[in-house]
């Protein structure tokens, strides 16, 4: 009964500290990972102290690393691999290989550790953390970014590293650590059928098994399914010596092609999430804090040293090795400068295997976490002081060349809607001219017979005289950004004062924006919507015509609304009164109409 107790303390101190200070970190847009380390330093034996043993917490968290690698399997394929495998292999070993060559040798020369300590160190701290970094870069929607690829295909490499370097360190470490032929022998054969069981199963046996699954219409069994591939797989990789996470990976990547492959993903999210959050707090209770007090030139210079050692040869290896541009390269480096969760563990078996003085792991281990800390202040500092610059497009010169023959109408943006507003003109012999900023598009659009559309911006004076707008009658403004509509709808009124614009909204408050600046707004969605209400009406039972006067009765009186909400739509209090004012009057006129149909039918 105290085990319980206990371990339901646990489980509401976690939570609290998550629940609390990682939306307060995210507030301040320091991350949510940044959020998690201080929730697990606050509640660490350093601090309060409410978890006392950090290590307990450790085993349970690193399914959350697992997760992390299924899910990125899942996404992966085995084709997509093999198209990756010279950046994987290629790019992955010069950075592992530069960067454990070279904090070695600092090591070795500069604090005067052992030659095989200084390997271990070496090889340790050029890896990176893999949840840290993705996590990171998810969190800015930068993985599938030039740099958020490459840090991606690194990670993936150190994750396979990390395998040989942990059973290299009792090598290393010498003493009664020798095997015979036989048992290394033995323990290859146990890898190899071990990887063949995850194959096979995950090709020819995990189909049908959720084939059944799926049909019993159950989620608790779906999710139990999902789980027990992912931990189950984990686990026999453990058992044999491999990582569990790469183990994950592996069954996660043999699943990619899968038709359950989006099921899977999302039974596993949630638990993922919440288990990465633990594995960061653990990482964070993990800490030896007193060090910090006690000797913080030590602390801090260690981790500004490993910092500056790892970026500028991220930065080196991105540009020669990756092609990344210079912004790309330096983002590259930030991401993956910090210590990985796979040090940890090498340094663990190394202090165990006496590779390391009394004091230098715990110093290691602050060093690591003080520098995923320290991560996203410096990706902040990036994103304020270095932000990218916008490469010129390669417009070809018959895009750029305004042909315009007195056009009575022009339109801005050949996307979805601007589109069809084209084709209906065309049909009818109109002259129009059409502007876009993508050169993809304007290229799709000429491939159906030299649609009059040119590269141009809408908000430049010089584009709009080009067109010959002053000739036009009508300005149709059809672009899916509602600020660039705006801003142009505002351009073209105060251009040409007597133009007719007819300009696309996103929202009731953007066709306010819009009819001040005296446009004519057609929402987006408005009228498929309708459509949709109508089919669904018909569907439920009611006559064609009924529905038909029910859509009717709602657009007229919606119109009516928008108009008088158009005078306070800057009072929000105003408007939420209007709102439900003309919900309850909408259901009168509702209830009316279906009074009248009934004494028509009497």
């Amino acid at each position: 009964m105290p085990h319980e107790g206990n371990l339901l303390q646990a489980a509401v101190v976690f939570l609290c500290a998550a629940v609390l200070i990682v939306p307060l970190a995210k507030r301040l847009q320091l991350g949510a990972v940044i959020g998690y380390l201080l929730a697990g330093v606050i509640i660490g034996p350093s601090m309060l102290g409410l978890i006392g043993n950090p290590q307990s917490v450790a085993h349970i968290s690193e399914l959350g690393v697992v997760l992390l690698l299924f899910i990125i399997g899942l996404e992966l394929s085995p084709r997509r691999l093999w198209v990756m495998r010279r950046t994987v292999f290629g790019v992955g070993l010069a950075q592992v290989l530069l960067t454990g060559s070279v904090i070695g040798v600092v090591a070795l020369m500069v604090f005067g550790q052992p030659l095989n300590s200084a390997i271990v160190l070496g090889l340790g701290l050029a890896l990176s953390s893999t949840a840290f970094g993705l996590q990171s870069l998810a969190e800015r929607k930068e993985l599938t970014s030039p740099h958020g690829r490459l840090a991606f295909a690194i990670l993936l490499f150190q994750d396979i590293a990390a395998i040989p370097l942990i059973a290299m360190v009792p090598l290393l470490a010498g003493g009664n650590h020798h095997t015979t032929a036989a048992e290394d022998l033995n323990h290859g054969l146990q890898v190899l059928a071990s990887i063949a069981v995850v194959v096979i199963g995950g090709r020819y046996l995990l189909r049908p098994v959720f084939r059944i699954v799926a049909k019993t219409r159950l989620p608790e069994v779906s999710t139990a399914t999902a789980l027990l591939v992912v931990i189950g797989t984990a686990w026999l990789m453990d058992l044999v010596g491999i990582s569990m996470a790469l183990g994950a990976f592996l069954a996660g990547l043999l699943l990619a092609d899968s038709e359950y492959r989006h099921e899977l993903e999302a039974q596993i999210e949630p638990f993922k999430g919440l288990l990465l959050g633990l594995f960061f707090m653990s990482v964070g209770m993990g800490a030896n804090l007193s060090l910090l007090f006690s000797t913080p030139i030590a602390v801090l210079g260690l981790t500004l040293l490993l910092i500056a050692i790892k970026l500028p040869l991220l930065f080196v290896v991105g540009r020669l090795a990756g092609g990344l541009s210079k912004v790309s390269a330096i983002r590259l480096g930030i991401v993956l400068a910090a210590g990985g969760e796979f040090a940890f563990v090498v340094f663990k078996i190394g202090a165990e295997q006496g590779l390391f003085a009394p004091g230098l792991h715990d110093l290691l281990v602050l060093t690591i976490t003080l520098s995923m800390a320290v991560t996203p202040l410096l990706l902040l500092v990036c994103a304020r002081l270095v932000s990218p610059r916008v490469q010129p497009v390669e417009v070809p010169e018959q895009f750029r060349t305004i042909d315009a023959d007195t056009p009575r109408v022009v339109i801005a943006g050949m996307g979805r809607m601007g589109q069809i507003v084209a084709r209906i003109l065309r049909a009818q012999n109109i002259k129009f001219i059409a502007l876009d900023t993508s050169v993809e598009t304007i290229e799709l659009s000429r491939s159906f017979g030299g649609v009059p559309v040119f590269y141009g911006d809408p908000m430049r004076p010089e584009i709009l005289s080009a067109a010959k707008v002053e000739q036009a009658e009508y300005f149709i403004i059809a672009t899916d950004d509602p600020d660039t509509n705006i801003k142009t709808a505002e351009l073209v009124r105060k251009l040409y004062p007597d133009m007719k614009i007819i300009a696309r909204a996103r929202n009731r408050q953007h066709v306010h924006r819009l009819l001040d600046v005296g446009a004519q707004p057609i929402r987006e969605t408005f009228y498929s919507s309708l459509e949709m209400s109508r089919q669904t009406l018909i569907g439920l039972g009611l006559t064609p015509a009924q529905a038909e006067a029910r859509v009717k009765r709602f657009k007229q009186h919606d119109e009516e609304v928008l108009e008088a909400q158009h005078a306070v739509y800057d009072d929000a209090v105003k408007v939420k009164q209007t709102a439900q004012e003309a919900r309850a009057e909408l259901a009168k006129l509702f209830e009316s109409d279906q009074l009248e149909e009934q004494a028509a039918k009497d």
